[in-house]
């Protein structure tokens, strides 16, 4: 079996290298990746006769240094581009709108700023109603409705 091992040890390690290249791919995180490439060193490490344990040290220290040492500053690297705009929701909380339809039962509808007009409603703690023209500001979404609050300063 010992020899067997040995002899056929390559296809052992070649077959971790595809797998774990396979799950990486699947993850997108680099951790796989990393891994891959301690199994690779494992396979190098048998082409040049080392003994099967000699070959699993290899691979274990080679997948821990690229884990601990290269994975980190790669992650950063490819996070660094990221869009930091927010969208979708995140884009219309404190938004600033004008009221288009009086608020009554605290709810009404407003133009934000962005050119969109929302259903709104008076946030929970506030009471009163809002006259067209006055100004408002979205505190929150809940599903299709903008919660709103005065805006501080002047009416328009």
């Amino acid at each position: 079996m010992s020899e067997l091992l040995v002899e056929w040890g390559w296809v052992l390690w070649l077959a971790l290298v595809l797998v774990f290249v396979i799950i990486e791919v699947f993850t997108l995180d680099f951790t796989f990746l990393m891994i891959a490439g301690g199994s690779l060193g494992g396979l190098v490490a048998g082409f040049f006769q080392a003994p099967i344990w000699a070959q699993i040290v290899i691979a274990g220290v080679l997948a821990l240094l690229l884990l601990f040492v290269v994975r980190p500053p790669l992650l950063r690297a490819f996070r660094k581009g990221g869009d930091p705009t927010p969208s979708n929701v995140e884009a219309l909380l404190g938004l600033t709108g004008t009221v288009v339809k009086e608020f009554a039962d605290s709810r009404g509808q407003v133009k934000l700023a962005n050119g969109e007009t929302w259903t709104s409603r008076l946030a929970n703690e506030l009471d009163g109603e809002l006259v067209e023209g006055e100004r408002v500001v979205v505190t929150s979404i809940e599903g299709a409705t903008a919660v709103v609050v005065p805006a501080p300063g002047k009416k328009d």
